[in-house]
């Protein structure tokens, strides 16, 4: 089965025409399907319309958010919800094309488990929309090592087992290709086409740049040190406590050579607070390893992930060779 997931936030005048033309395309497709729509608190008549036609045509699934959460909230919600092992996400704004949505699935189908969208010709605004774009586009992949040309389009196509257990906060359904990669997902890119907005107007424009770069440390930090926090909070408390000693030094040998006094510098004050500083990240970075444990221990949750067990059984949980205890 394929889900398209359509995440929707006052969008009421591109509903029907979009319905019409996803209706359009997936009777088209060789396999089951169906239409998650996910409204995102709407304060138009998105919903009246969006229920419309999931009364119309039950092959089209309704969610009603209780208030806006944001893109990737709602988009997580259609995830969780989605009963298809291909997951396809799109725009309700019409600028995505759903008859890209075949070309997508069928790269998928060549052996990938994310196909991204490239909207190689966009028709937005340069200045506003075109430009923070690319250099968003530029800074995640220089950062992620995943090398993209869009990471902002939300069309994509993913293979379930790649999206069942992601959780997506803020902005991160734009990273999901790079949680995949972590995973050893295969990942892909292939041009769609990309439409003016005929109606409503658009949510983003240069506020985003620093969303992402928020987010990127965020990321950054979970591939590198989220298992293991004590080896960042750790490594920069070392080099606090080691700028103490250094400052601590200076002053004493200013103080040996008569050259100033401990009240005439500020570095004895300097290094006090760099010691300080650097008991205190220590101390977080052990909180921080209580915390990760507590995490996975508390949800019963694996720090890897398997792709494929051969001659494996599972008992109470635990994995045995074999069929050895």
């Amino acid at each position: 089965m394929i889900s398209i997931v359509v995440p929707v936030y006052n969008e009421e005048d591109n509903i029907d025409p979009l319905c019409q033309r996803l209706l359009e395309v997936s009777s088209r497709f060789d396999q089951e399907w169906e239409v998650i729509l996910v409204d995102d608190g709407s304060r138009d008549h998105s919903r009246e319309r969006l229920r419309a036609w999931a009364e119309k045509n039950p092959a089209f699934k309704l969610i009603l958010l209780r208030r806006n959460y944001g893109q990737a909230t709602a988009m997580m919600a259609g995830f969780h919800f989605a009963r298809g092992e291909v997951i396809t996400p799109i725009d309700a704004d019409l600028q995505n094309d759903p008859e890209d949505i075949l070309k997508l699935v069928e790269t998928l189908n060549q052996g990938y488990d994310v196909v991204s969208g490239w909207r190689r010709e966009r028709k937005d605004h340069p200045l506003s929309r075109n430009l923070p774009s690319r250099v968003a586009n530029m800074l995640v992949s220089w950062t992620s090592g995943v090398h993209l040309h869009d990471y902002g389009c939300t069309l994509k196509a993913y293979r379930r087992e790649i999206v069942r257990d992601i959780r997506l906060y803020g902005e991160m359904h734009r990273f999901i290709p790079i949680f995949a990669h972590w995973q050893g997902g295969r990942v892909s890119e292939i041009p769609v086409r990309h439409h003016p907005r005929q109606f409503g107007n658009s949510k983003y424009g240069w506020n985003r740049v620093w969303k992402v770069a928020l987010d990127l440390l965020v990321l950054r930090f979970m591939d590198r040190a989220f298992t293991r926090p004590i080896h960042v909070f750790g490594g920069f408390g070392l080099l606090s406590l080691l700028l103490s000693a250094l400052l601590g030094l200076w002053a004493v040998t200013l103080k040996g050579l008569g050259q100033a006094d401990f009240i005439e510098t500020p570095l004895p004050l300097a290094s006090l607070m760099t010691f300080l500083l650097g008991v205190l990240s220590i101390l977080l970075g052990l909180i921080a390893e209580i915390l990760v444990r507590t995490y996975f221990e508390s949800q019963n949750r694996s720090v890897y992930s398997v792709q494929e067990a051969v001659n494996i059984e599972t008992r109470n949980g635990l994995h045995a060779a074999n069929g050895e205890p």
